[in-house]
């Protein structure tokens, strides 16, 4: 601890930090305990699994939070959950920053989303001898998921990136910069296709009640 503050609190605002210091080391060591429960706890122990779930991610309780196993974290803490959330199986959430989900978020399998970053030149970013020790510096930035968003199945998401209110990003996207609201993303480096409007809407229930194939007033216009 350098000048009152703290390695984890230097972490959580982005500042440089040791990553080997005592502080960061219990907190990550609680992460990765609790995962380790969570993704061991048979599903037939369903409020057993769920309750280790919100002892990993705190914000999670009383949230309606849904994460399928297994499921990895860092801290767990630096998690924040809106109402109604899901993440589907293996979401790997590196919440060196904090990472935000907002209400109605849905995460796909496979999804990355990673906050920690570390020096480009080497000898600023290997371990070294420093006054206090030999460690590395490492940095992050966080990640912010708006209402009602839908990340698909493999979507890598970079520190530092704000994905606005309502937007898609297609499966396999690796989103390195912010996303405007309403929006649908693909590719690598994720770029904006196109706007989701009304011409995307299908009639959810009048399509389920009448057993019809889900076709989109842009599908049927074959856009």
């Amino acid at each position: 601890m350098y000048n009152g503050i703290s390695d984890f609190e230097r972490m959580v605002d982005g500042k440089l930090y040791n990553a080997a210091s005592k502080d960061i080391e219990k907190q990550h060591k609680r992460g990765l305990v609790l995962c380790d429960k969570f993704n061991r706890t048979p599903v037939w122990r369903a409020k057993k699994k769920q309750k280790t779930l919100e002892k990993l991610i705190p914000s999670a309780k009383g949230k309606g939070f849904t994460a399928f196993a297994p499921l990895y974290c860092e801290y767990g803490v630096n998690i924040q959950v809106g109402k109604e959330c899901f993440v589907n199986y293996n979401g790997i959430f590196l919440d060196v920053s904090p990472i935000v989900l907002g209400d109605g978020v849905w995460i796909g399998a496979n999804v990355t989303l990673a906050t920690p970053n570390h020096p480009l030149v080497a000898e600023e970013r290997l371990n070294a001898d420093y006054p206090d020790g030999r460690h590395d510096f490492e940095y992050s930035a966080p990640i912010t998921i708006k209402n009602g968003c839908w990340v698909c199945s493999s979507v890598t998401i970079c520190g530092g990136v704000t994905i606005g209110e309502n937007s898609v990003i297609a499966a396999g996207a690796v989103v390195t910069r912010d996303v405007p609201p309403n929006s649908l993303v693909a590719g690598v480096p994720a770029r904006v296709v196109r706007q989701i409007d009304e011409d995307d809407r299908m009639g959810v229930w009048e399509t389920y009640i009448n057993n019809e194939m889900p076709l989109s007033k842009r599908k049927r216009k074959g856009d």
